[in-house]
């Protein structure tokens, strides 16, 4: 599957809306609903890619209540967005990117305390790549690092869903809408339109992050892995870690068993020679 069923009409053709948070009800500050998970949506867009180094030149955040029976938004509790300067000039690449320039983040700076206030209402916080966000959250606000985040792009099963991709913007088309793209509050409400929609046959993806939020998380590690496995391990998906040099990956509970399986026959010639860690739940996706 690549578009939703539900919206290819009896002409195999399909039309796109643009989406732009309408629609979404507000509810009051402080709400409350036994039978509700507060999720901060997350979004920022900064300088670069170096995770210690680069800087934040927008930060875009929306609490949401979510059914915790179904994956319905119930609606938005609180949200702050803000420009930020970076005090150094924006390079041409990100601003062909994000639309952003020097003049528009001139003299803006981020209110931290509304942003505390913002996740100190969250039970987790949602971003598209988390450890990307997370990295930088962390560096600017210690009230992070004691929080629950969940990734919409690993803590959800999109290829089990029937999505070849996991890119934002390509998992909104195929849910049949397209929005601003790189901006940060456009990105935070598209990707909640998008993880809070009906699907056929299918839960909500809500639910699923809702879900993963609260299991544990392994980081299985290949130590001393041969040189000439490095390929078959990237085609796996682990990761090479540089300042310990192993390759790695994260895993749920279920896992483990058949990884360290693969890993002795396929890296160790018949012996698991590798590590696994629990990770915390406020460690989760923390670079």
């Amino acid at each position: 599957m690549a578009f939703l069923n539900q919206i290819i009409n009896n002409d195999q053709k399909i039309q796109l809306y643009k989406f732009a948070g309408e629609g979404f009800v507000r509810l009051p500050d402080d709400y409350h609903n036994d039978n509700a998970v507060k999720v901060c949506f997350l979004d920022l867009e900064t300088t670069g890619l170096n995770k210690d180094t680069c800087k934040i030149i927008e930060f875009a955040g929306k609490v949401t209540a979510i059914d915790k029976s179904n994956g319905a938004l119930l609606g938005i509790v609180d949200e702050y967005e803000s420009f930020n300067d970076p005090e150094e000039s924006i390079e041409p690449e990100i601003t062909r990117i994000t639309g952003i320039t020097d003049d528009i983040v001139a003299g803006h700076s981020i209110d931290w305390e509304s942003v505390s206030r913002v996740l100190n209402q969250a039970d987790i916080i949602v971003a598209h790549n988390a450890s990307f966000d997370r990295s930088f959250m962390d560096r600017y606000l210690p009230l992070s690092q004691d929080k629950v985040w969940v990734c919409s792009v690993s803590d959800i099963n999109w290829p089990e869903r029937g999505f070849g991709a996991r890119g934002q913007e390509i998992l909104c088309i195929w849910h049949g809408f397209y929005y601003e793209s790189h901006r940060a509050m456009s990105d935070v409400d598209a990707l909640i339109h998008l993880v809070t929609h009906e699907a056929e046959e299918l839960d909500n993806a809500a639910l699923e992050l809702i879900a993963n939020a609260e299991k544990p998380t392994y980081k299985i590690a290949a130590l001393n892995s041969p040189f000439e496995t490095k390929d078959i391990l990237k085609s796996r998906r682990y990761r090479w870690d540089p300042q310990n040099r192993y390759w790695w990956k994260n895993l749920v509970l279920d896992e483990i068993d058949t990884e360290k399986e693969w890993m002795a026959d396929n890296i160790y010639n018949g012996h698991f020679q590798g590590r696994v860690d629990e990770i915390g739940l406020t460690d989760k996706h923390k670079s």
